[in-house]
């Protein structure tokens, strides 16, 4: 009975955020079980292309660190926000989702080539945080029961969280940077006086993963009602 609930609820998350926390919960899960080592998954341009590992180009999102607070932190925000994007602004649109995936990626990627990081996970939760915070501006959010505040300043509370615990900001900041890079060109720039659509989905991507009708019966995570968690609880104003 157990099994069958895991899988009917596992069922319901969608697609992409599917996917994406599945393998890094498999990869994190191999390396507890020794049988692959960080070494073969970090972030490391001249095995990349001179040796032409090109795994780590994928592997170096995918680990979080050893299984711990940083871990289930990182997965829990992953998860959450990554869900709620989903479910909300992408509802429908499958094929967008996974090309600000590969957007973001190939900038961070980029960035990564002039930046001392080995992992980018973490940067690329905070983008997927970025996003879903400015697209969700009224939202009053509750941080560990200690501060009040709205969406858009998350991003930047997480950044001093971890300070707090010692980590380096710059990963942070990146996908803070990639975040930012990624609302102006789609929701900012194109309402502008003289603006237009600079990222336009491949046409490839919308025919393997855009369906032609969508589960009327489907009930999705409230994109702005994200409950559940004190860590990042949040409520809209007026509601």
């Amino acid at each position: 009975m157990a099994y069958q609930t895991f899988r009917q609820e596992y069922l319901q998350v969608p697609p992409v955020t599917r996917a994406y926390t599945t393998a890094c919960v498999l990869t994190t899960a191999a390396v507890q079980l020794e049988l692959i080592t960080p070494f073969q998954l970090y972030f490391n341009p001249e095995l990349i292309f001179k040796h032409f590992q090109v795994w780590r180009l994928i592997t170096n999102y995918l680990f979080f660190g050893p299984v711990g607070f940083n871990f289930l932190f990182n997965m829990i925000f992953l998860y959450r926000y990554c869900r709620m994007l989903e479910e909300g602004s992408f509802r429908g649109r499958t094929a967008d989702f996974v090309f600000m995936f590969l957007f973001g990626g190939f900038l961070m990627t980029l960035f990564g080539l002039f930046v001392n990081l080995v992992f980018l996970g973490q940067a690329f939760t905070i983008m997927l945080v970025y996003v879903w915070s400015r697209r969700n501006p009224y939202v009053r959010m509750n941080f560990f029961g200690l501060l009040i505040f709205q969406a858009p300043f998350l991003p930047w509370v997480l950044m001093g969280f971890s300070l707090l615990l010692g980590n380096s900001i710059i990963v942070d900041l990146l996908g803070i940077a990639v975040g930012h890079i990624y609302f102006f060109l789609e929701d900012v720039f194109p309402n502008q006086p003289g603006g237009g659509r600079l990222l336009k989905t491949p046409s490839v991507l919308k025919a393997i993963f855009d369906t032609p009708e969508d589960d009327p019966n489907y009930n999705p995570l409230p994109e702005d009602r994200p409950g559940g968690f004190a860590w990042g609880e949040g409520q809209r104003l007026g509601g």
